[in-house]
């Protein structure tokens, strides 16, 4: 059901986004996860935004940074880590973006985008933008129905949950939100990467905190 999300996906990339860059999409365990994460929009350093790339078009693929979230939350095998970090962006395979996201979907979370169109780099989107893809990420929460939902950011927070949000003024904080009937838990966290790579341990106790209360598991990092 979520192949089927694609070709609206791509109809708003043509619209908002990059015209030579293709539309980054989601990717891991689909089946009731544990956590679905909601990030802002990918940008160009995607090596699947590529027109030329024939795998998945999943996000964060080529990109170092933010598997050290992953990493550190116990969300992600040392040896696919370890890869990452040694690979340039240009050494990724389709196979290799396959390997990771197989880890994904064993630790039972689902990353996507609110935005899924590709800019060239790391630009601002208007609320706007953002507005024009939020019933296609309900759409999303509603098929892979996962136990808690955490929201990277003011922007993508305040836009999902519909008020005006400040992550600094809302940490460990559950909102409770209806979609389609169904009730989903919602939480807010600093965004990790890029400007806010600073906030990154705080995202990491926040999300770890979110683990342990709603998951009832306790996450220990073995170094």
């Amino acid at each position: 059901m979520l192949d089927e999300l694609k070709q609206e996906y791509d109809k708003l990339q043509n619209k908002y986004g990059a015209k030579d860059l293709d539309a980054i999409y989601n990717g891991g365990c689909t089946d009731n996860p544990d956590i679905c994460f909601v990030f802002m929009n990918p940008t160009g350093r995607n090596i699947a935004s590529n027109k030329n790339w024939k795998g998945i078009k999943s996000p964060w693929l080529g990109t170092k940074n933010i598997w050290d979230l992953f990493y550190l939350l116990d969300l992600l095998d040392k040896d696919i880590y370890y890869k990452i970090k040694e690979m340039k962006p240009n050494d990724w395979t389709e196979k290799f973006a396959e390997e990771v996201y197989d880890d994904v979907k064993k630790h039972k979370y689902f990353i996507t985008n609110l935005g899924k169109c590709t800019q060239i780099d790391a630009r601002e989107l208007s609320n706007s933008i953002y507005k024009k893809y939020l019933h296609l990420l309900k759409k999303e929460i509603n098929i892979i129905n996962p136990k808690v939902i955490i929201l990277f950011g003011n922007q993508v927070s305040s836009i999902v949950l519909d008020e005006k949000i400040s992550v600094s003024q809302v940490r460990k904080k559950c909102y409770l939100k209806k979609i389609n009937k169904t009730m989903y838990k919602f939480y807010s966290v600093y965004y990790p990467v890029g400007n806010g790579r600073f906030n990154i341990d705080k995202s990491i106790e926040d999300i770890k905190w979110i683990i342990n209360k709603e998951l009832e598991k306790n996450y220990q990092h073995n170094t």
